[in-house]
């Protein structure tokens, strides 16, 4: 009779990870029946654009414009590629919030404002032991120009609604995308969990996750 395998600290976090990773599926087809339980991986390669033209030719466009205004044309996965399964329901728009500033500001030393010249940056935000934790006791705070400041303080809450192919990108593939437009702020600003991600669906989980 085979030995019974006893599981260690390695494997019940593994497990944790799994469970959650099925619950939150789980969550999702309850919202959407068109999420599936089991999809094959995304194939980013496969990829078209939301007016046709070559996806060179589009990124090249945006580069240009350096993150400013909304963009004629976006990246997304194929229509063949989105029609092998999506892995969150797919919702049509999301909201704008600004991350607090939950640490001390301070403003900047002489030798701080001398170092980081070429960025504008006029605060650091220096993290409390909780902060300092919660992003593995290595990362001790954060610098911010005026305008990172005063985009905190003025708040957004702006909700923006994109197109039917780019909801689709992100059920298929949640990490698809680095940023996101906000028709508020009229720029585009991080997705993803926070502290970075500034976007929420309405169920309040963060776009980009």
């Amino acid at each position: 009779m085979a030995a019974a395998h006893q599981l260690g600290v390695d494997d019940l976090a593994e497990l944790r990870i799994l469970l959650a990773d099925v619950s939150v599926v789980l969550d999702a087809r309850e919202a959407d029946p068109s999420v599936r339980l089991s999809v094959p991986a995304v194939d980013r390669a496969a990829t078209a654009t939301t007016d046709g033209r070559p996806a060179d030719e589009v990124l090249a466009e945006q580069r240009a414009a350096d993150g400013g205004g909304q963009h004629r044309s976006y990246l997304v996965l194929s229509a063949e590629e989105r029609a092998r399964g999506y892995v969150r329901p797919v919702r049509m728009s999301y909201v704008h919030v600004v991350p607090k500033v939950l640490g001390t500001l301070r403003p900047l030393t002489p030798e701080e404002l001398a170092r980081h010249a070429a960025y504008g940056y006029v605060r650091f935000e220096e993290y409390t032991p909780e902060m300092r934790a919660e992003r593995g006791g290595t990362v001790v705070g954060r610098f911010y120009t005026q305008a990172e400041l005063d985009r905190v303080q003025r708040g957004c809450g702006a909700r923006t609604t994109m197109g039917r192919a780019i909801a689709e990108t992100y059920a298929r593939d949640p990490s698809f995308y680095g940023s996101t437009f906000c028709s508020g702020c009229g720029a585009h600003h991080p997705v993803g969990p926070p502290p970075r991600g500034e976007f929420v669906w309405d169920d309040g989980s963060y776009v980009g996750t």
